[in-house]
């Protein structure tokens, strides 16, 4: 399909069988630009840059998209489409619709966020046709190109541009960007409680996800054991830091922490009650003594480093 066919489709000016009109008001068209506008917003900077260097006029570019089009080096816009479940699982029009259209919203936001090298011009999310589904339209470009345009459209660079190479005709860049945008799907998916279960030759890119999200509970357990391991480590060396500070044991600092946190709380009352006063200008009298309460808290630790040692009581029955 041309890429007016494609954009005549998603932007429902032609309507195919399969659409339900009476929902197609349900549909998102998150952006639209005309792909020519689109290629001159991305290249008409370097197109320009590019023919004030060539010597000779018939090197020169009149329209870099009509270069692309009519070439067979690159492709002018690539589109994929991502869909959740089927129309007996996940239908347009059953239960599980909205769901599923809160899923595809946010993985397209995300979309954006880790493929900076891919120009999306044309995005939408229909909810008129048998399930939901999110038709995604972009210009893979580069920057920085010594060959052409300094900015030119190419695949294969915008995807290793953000660190994704292939592995020859087996296993393109292309195949495993795919990969990639499924699995972040599919993580989606897990934050909404929905599994991927995938079919057939695809079985054993399931269990990278749940590989994937074992390794993450690991880290996670791993990461409390080890908090809770500093935190008995530093409560075993608390009575220790006590005793050096001048306190007998852990009960006499908390006693003494639970009266000055008092005499505190009733100083914090009565400055309140004071500020109260004289903002409606009730002439109070002199507001609370910050030094007595200091002094206050210094009796406090002085009398709590001064209690003895508790001894531990036994019942009768023990001895």
């Amino acid at each position: 399909m041309s890429g007016d066919g494609v954009v005549a489709h998603n932007r429902r000016t032609y309507l195919a069988e399969n659409v339900d009109p009476t929902r197609t008001y349900l549909n998102i068209e998150y952006c639209y630009t005309p792909i020519e506008e689109a290629y001159h917003q991305l290249f008409d900077a370097a197109l320009v840059e590019f023919n004030a260097k060539q010597k000779r006029k018939d090197r020169c570019i009149e329209n870099y998209y009509e270069k692309i089009r009519d070439g067979k080096q690159e492709k002018t816009f690539y589109e994929v489409i991502f869909q959740i479940g089927n129309k007996d699982d996940m239908g347009a029009a059953g239960e599980n619709a909205e769901l599923a259209k809160t899923i595809l919203d946010k993985f397209y936001r995300s979309f954006l966020e880790r493929n900076p090298q891919l120009h999306v011009y044309s995005a939408h999310l229909h909810m008129d046709e048998a399930t939901p589904h999110l038709h995604i339209d972009f210009i893979p470009f580069t920057t920085g190109s010594k060959r052409g345009l300094s900015t030119r459209v190419s695949l294969k660079q915008a995807l290793a541009d953000q660190g994704i190479t292939g592995e020859g005709r087996s296993l393109t860049e292309r195949d495993l960007w795919v990969q990639k945008e499924k699995e972040a799907l599919a993580e989606i998916m897990l934050e909404h409680g929905i599994e991927w279960e995938q079919k057939g030759e695809q079985r054993e890119h399931l269990s990278v996800l749940e590989y994937k999200r074992e390794k993450r509970q690991e880290e996670l357990t791993e990461q409390i054991q080890q908090t809770e391991a500093e935190i008995s480590e530093r409560l075993a060396k608390l009575p220790d830091i006590l005793k050096k500070d001048g306190y007998p044991d852990v009960q006499a600092f908390m006693a003494t922490y639970r009266e000055a946190e008092a005499v505190v709380e009733q100083y914090n009352r009565s400055l309140s009650e004071w500020e109260r006063q004289v903002k409606e200008k009730n002439r109070p009298q002199k507001p609370p003594e910050r030094e007595s309460v200091q002094d206050r808290l210094r009796q406090l630790q002085e009398q709590g480093r001064q209690q003895p040692r508790r001894k531990k009581s036994f019942d009768k029955d023990s001895r």
